[in-house]
């Protein structure tokens, strides 16, 4: 009985000997094949990541480079002035500076009655915060009774002292926005930027917070300075007030020659480094600067001449 089968003849040894190299052969061939398909897969998503991340760089330098504009209106000095009487506060109405242009300084009421309060802040600048929530409300009813002028002056030297975010510099900017176009409102953003100031190093705020910052403030043209602030529209204007701040000479002044820090708090030219935390002391130092300049204004008495004794 046949039990079936194949007719070839067995492989002998040689016979699987060649076949396992022939096997080896054909698996290094496939193993090459798919080494260079993935190499050149490898190579193919590194340039379009390397494209891809070219033109986001591309895009923030771009943004980051914006061709300057005009400045602010209301700030044509860089700073925003409040004048006030009868219980009345009001912002001082001023062409913007055109881009490429100095700004010109305030004409302070020298008569020697009024204090001419100037500051410099930042709104990343904790001893900022403190001042302003020490004086503010005693400055504002100064400047309502018509003992003082106010003048601010925003500026963003701690604009590397958030995370990447430069939340120093987009404040700034925030605050040269409601000062376009809505500066009857500036001092109560003014004082929600700081009521809610961000610890230095952190993040700070995102624009949204800012902006609805200026929602609760009052400002007018809510939709204009919403779009002011995600444009960073005065950008190129924060970073030269601050570098010429910097760099000064300050208008107006005669004792600071240019910004050292924030706060710089100037009446009457005379820098304040007093307290930042007590009022009565930042408000005695008004009152000193202030009567400093009426003595210094007011004409000295003819001296009697001396009869020339008879001959």
């Amino acid at each position: 009985m046949s039990n079936g089968g194949s007719n070839q003849p067995r492989p002998n040894k040689n016979d699987r000997r060649e076949a396992a190299r022939e096997k080896a052969r054909a698996l290094r061939e496939e193993q090459k094949k798919r080494e260079r398909r993935n190499k050149i897969l490898l190579q193919g998503g590194i340039i379009v990541a390397v494209v891809a991340i070219a033109a986001l760089i591309g895009g923030m330098i771009f943004n980051s480079v914006k061709p300057a504009g005009p400045g602010p209106r209301n700030m044509a000095s860089d700073g925003i002035v409040f004048t006030g009487s009868d219980g009345a506060l009001t912002p001082s109405e001023t062409p913007a500076t055109p881009a490429g242009g100095k700004p010109t300084p305030t004409k302070q009421d020298d008569s020697g009655e009024v204090a001419n309060i100037v500051t410099y802040i930042d709104y990343l600048c904790p001893y900022c915060g403190q001042f302003e929530q020490t004086n503010r409300e005693a400055i504002k009813t100064m400047v309502e009774q018509g003992a003082a002028t106010l003048e601010v002056h925003p500026i963003a030297i701690l604009t590397n002292r958030s995370a990447g975010t430069q939340y120093s510099l987009r404040a700034a900017n925030a605050a040269a926005c409601v000062a376009d176009l809505s500066p009857e409102n500036f001092l109560d953003f003014n004082d929600a930027l700081f009521d809610n100031q961000p610890a230095e190093g952190s993040t700070g705020l995102s624009n949204d917070d800012i902006k609805k910052l200026a929602e609760q403030a009052g400002v007018g043209s809510l939709s204009k300075v919403e779009k002011c602030i995600d444009d960073v529209q005065f950008k190129s204007w924060v970073q030269d007030a601050t570098n010429r701040a910097l760099s000064g000479p300050l208008p107006n002044t005669t004792e600071v020659e240019s910004v050292k820090g924030t706060p710089t708090v100037l009446v009457n030219g005379k820098q304040y480094t007093g307290s930042l935390s007590e009022p009565t002391e930042f408000q005695a130092f008004v009152t000193q600067a202030a009567s400093q300049s009426f003595t210094n204004s007011t004409p000295s008495p003819s001296e009697t001449p001396t009869p020339t004794p008879a001959q």
